[in-house]
């Protein structure tokens, strides 16, 4: 029984192997798939004969994705960690709408029923378990969280500070600009090059101002992109692979470790 579970987990929580590769295809095509079948299904205009082959298919997806959820649960040593991991919750979203539907009923439940499963689109999330690259980009984005926050600080500061400055130049010319909150809103809709146009300054000062705040903005832009650019070329040089302990889920071991290093437990065949 034991081996059998090494084996699953080897291709069910692992994509270096051949069939572990073939495994995470499948997934990622069945995904697809669902988040598919949930748009379809979102618009009545669209296959409006095919909506009984619809619910047939999306009953399908969700019975694989039912199988996956619970030898995930039994082929880890600790069930618990998983359920309450950040995939684990995303798995039983996967899941979790189209039981709920069965067994809420009645006319006046239908908004809350087809609400409910439209939860379903959190599907997409489980992609990101099977590209790699993700791992890289999430593990760049938490190095830098610190950098990113003391940016955006900064931003929050600027675009107060320049939000209240155009207050006070438009003001007395300006409808648009009648309180601080509505200059800060126009401050990070123009730092962030987005011009929306519902408000826009009308006198040569505030409109010198925006022009500087919009080439400011361009170079702010660059900011959050180097520091994750600089993370990411760190991530790049590690040698990394797809094994995860069986114990406590954790990843970015050795490709011949034959324990984890977090928790010591055997890490089954590499």
């Amino acid at each position: 029984m034991k081996s059998i579970q090494t084996r699953l987990h080897q291709i069910i929580f692992e994509a270096d192997t051949k069939v572990g590769k073939r495994f995470d295809l499948l997934l990622v095509f069945f995904i697809i798939l669902s988040i598919a079948i949930v748009m379809l299904e979102s618009d009545d205009n669209i296959l409006p004969d095919y909506k009984n082959w619809l619910v047939v298919a999306e009953w399908i997806v969700t019975a694989l994705f039912t199988i996956e959820y619970i030898l995930r649960i039994w082929i880890v040593d600790k069930p618990r960690k998983y359920i309450f991991s950040f995939f684990g919750i995303i798995d039983l979203l996967a899941i979790l709408p189209s039981y709920l539907g069965l067994f809420v009923g009645g006319t006046q439940m239908l908004i809350v029923v087809r609400a409910l499963r439209l939860i379903r689109i959190f599907r997409v999330l489980k992609l990101t378990r099977y590209v790699k690259e993700a791992s890289a980009l999430w593990s760049a984005l938490i190095t830098a969280r610190n950098k990113i926050g003391v940016f955006l600080f900064v931003v929050l500061i600027l675009v107060v500070i320049m939000g209240t400055v155009m207050y006070i130049i438009e003001k007395p010319y300006n409808e648009g600009f009648n309180s601080i909150p509505q200059g800060v809103y126009w401050a990070i809709v123009t730092l962030t090059t987005v011009g929306y146009g519902d408000i826009a300054p009308i006198t040569v000062l505030g409109k010198f101002i925006a022009g500087c705040i919009m080439i400011i903005g361009y170079a702010i832009i660059a900011v959050p992109t180097g520091i994750v650019t600089s993370e990411l070329v760190k991530e790049s040089r590690r040698p990394t692979n797809t094994r995860v302990c069986p114990s406590c889920l954790e990843e970015g071991h050795e490709e011949d470790a034959r324990f984890c290093k977090f928790c010591g437990k055997p890490m089954g065949q590499a």
